[in-house]
């Protein structure tokens, strides 16, 4: 099994602090060789921060470019791959406007946006905000692909390692794992014969690689100092058969993501993984990243996944709608919609979930896609089901959605 992020957490400082940068490097790396060792291979070491808005100095909106170069060339003297800038939060609008100038400044440089939280509902002007951010971000590169390194987020708590939803909370800094845990859901499924031997392969896979991975990690957090936050087992994926979730629902017995069956293939497996004892942070769900799976991408090119079929599993414990390709023209208005939904079934099942929406200049619903990019796999633009909403869903109030009560 492959991890796919080693993720640091810390405030950097404004301006930027580079001792607080270097010693966060020396304790991924100084982790990274540790687990080389252990026969772990580690594909990237990545750093994020707290909200701008709630450094120790805030950083404004309009300062936020800067700091993103500033981040964007510490990384590369130490040695670390990405940067995630925290989100903009929903009270503050410049921060929003800025999220396109963030990544227009550097390529390594992710952020995200909060639009709805369990506290303070579903904040429909942020909401809009984020569409537009997406609509504006899509046009700043000929192919769309910039909208890779944001993500709108709903309910999403501090500390997971997976980008572009990582950021710092509260506290000293901290590391935390992602490991790319889908091939352990296509070993578990391979040649089974009943469910329960499935869940207990999958549950014993889980906890044999969590205790191992732990027990590497805590010696050295606490000789560097840094806290362990845990791990985010989220079965992300891989664009291949072998590293596939969407392999593994089939292996399950659905004869194509995508139709009658994966949801509760979907909801077995996320049982499992909340039957496995281990420390946990961020997600510890599944990912549908329609992108990043080649299963997932087969299935959309050939329509048997429609956006409406991603958000049904995300209520079943996905991590929402990732890497989901979208016709070029896809107003900020649709996108919003969207937004809007997915923001209802977080804050109504109490469940962190993000969008990953792209646009694709020039694309309409059914054309072939295609990124030079080793995470990624061929397929086709969705269609989009939304309209401009009406009415009291384009007020500019907040939607105050509880969970389920008992």
């Amino acid at each position: 099994m492959n991890i796919r992020t080693l993720t640091g957490f810390l405030d950097p400082g404004w301006p930027v602090d580079p001792p607080r940068i270097e010693a966060m490097a020396t304790c991924l790396k100084t982790l990274r060789d540790a687990l080389h060792k252990a026969d772990y291979k580690v594909q990237t070491l990545r750093l994020a921060t707290p909200p701008p808005a709630e450094m120790s100095k805030p950083v404004p909106p309009a300062k936020r470019p800067d700091l993103a170069r500033r981040l964007e060339a510490e990384c590369f003297v130490h040695g670390l791959d990405y940067a995630s800038i925290g989100p903009a939060l929903p009270e503050e609008s410049d921060g929003f406007a800025a999220i396109p100038r963030i990544l227009a400044a550097a390529e390594s440089v992710f952020t995200s946006a909060i639009f709805a939280t369990y506290d303070g509902g579903l904040s429909l002007p942020a909401a809009r905000a984020c569409g537009q951010a997406i609509q504006e971000i899509a046009a700043l590169t000929a192919d769309g692909f910039t909208n890779l390194r944001f993500a709108a987020l709903a309910n999403v708590a501090a500390g997971t390692p997976f980008f572009p939803a990582a950021y710092h909370g509260e506290g000293s800094p901290a590391i935390a794992i992602g490991p790319e845990g889908a091939e352990l859901a296509v070993d578990a499924l391979r040649n089974v014969a009943s469910p329960a031997t499935a869940r207990r392969r999958l549950v014993g896979m889980i906890e044999a690689h969590a205790a191992a991975l732990t027990r590497i990690t805590q010696p050295i957090a606490t000789e560097l100092e840094v806290r362990f936050l845990g791990l985010d087992f989220s079965m992300i994926p891989y664009p291949e058969e072998l590293r596939s979730f969407g392999a593994a629902l089939e292996a399950f017995g659905v004869p194509a993501v995508g139709r009658s069956g994966t949801t509760a293939a979907a909801a077995f497996l996320a049982d499992c993984l909340d039957q496995a004892q281990f420390r946990r942070t961020g997600f510890c769900g599944l990912t549908f990243p329609v992108l990043e799976d080649s299963t997932l991408a087969a299935s959309a090119a050939a329509g048997t996944i429609t956006i409406s079929d991603l958000l049904l599993y995300s209520t079943v414990c996905g991590t929402g709608l990732d890497t989901v390709p979208l016709p070029g023209d896809t107003s900020p208005e649709a996108l919003t919609a969207i937004l809007i939904d997915l923001g209802a079934l977080a804050l109504r099942h109490n469940k962190p979930l993000t969008a990953r929406l792209m646009p694709i200049p020039g694309k309409a619903a059914g054309d072939p896609v295609h990124f030079d990019f080793p995470y990624f796999a061929d397929t086709k633009v969705l269609a989009v089901p939304a309209e401009p909403l009406a009415g009291l869903l384009a007020g500019s109030g907040i939607l105050d959605i509880g969970p389920r009560r008992a």
